[in-house]
């Protein structure tokens, strides 16, 4: 790896941090910039290294810098939301093995959106553990649903977008992509 890819993956974890500090608190989990970061990561960096940056980015946190949304530390993986986290990695690689070739906003979209399921088809069971057996909360599927995912789509859509149309002009830019 070289000393350039590393300072790459550094900056996007250091970017996933920043983003999950400007937050709206909303429901279960928070409205934050994450997903936005990690997605160009993976558009940006390619899958390898898009995942290599958002492990950093785990790992820095589960080891104690407060840069999750609400803190950091190994107690982080009992916070209904740490299944989002842990599916930013996968996210960044499948968003970068997606985009590796095609940077345009054809191929970006339905990256993104592949990249948004994974990220909710692992953020979303672990929140209905946690609340419901780790909290004893007892919510429904549909609660969890809508308290997890339904009421960020709009906000995730606006996210792609803006991958979409920043993609084409980053990746001309950075000299990795």
């Amino acid at each position: 790896m070289k000393t350039r890819d590393m300072i790459f993956a550094a900056l996007f974890a250091a970017l996933t941090a920043a983003g999950a500090f400007i937050r709206i608190p909303l429901g279960f989990s928070t409205i934050t910039l994450q997903f936005l970061f990690t997605a160009l990561a993976g558009i940006l960096l390619g899958g390898r290294l898009g995942a290599l940056s958002q492990a950093v980015y785990v790992a820095l946190g589960l080891a104690g810098v407060p840069i999750f949304a609400s803190g950091g530390g190994l107690q982080y993986v009992f916070n209904p939301t740490f299944g989002f986290i842990i599916g930013l990695i996968p996210t960044a690689w499948i968003i970068g093995r997606l985009t590796e070739r095609d940077k345009s906003p054809k191929r970006v979209i339905p990256a993104c959106i592949a990249g948004l399921a994974v990220l909710y088809l692992i953020g979303m069971p672990y929140m209905g553990v946690i609340v419901n057996v780790y909290l004893d909360k007892g919510l429904t599927l549909w609660q969890i649903m809508k308290s997890g995912m339904l009421i960020y789509l709009p906000g995730d859509c606006l996210k792609i977008a803006v991958c979409a149309a920043a993609a084409p002009p980053l990746a001309r830019a950075v000299p990795r992509a």
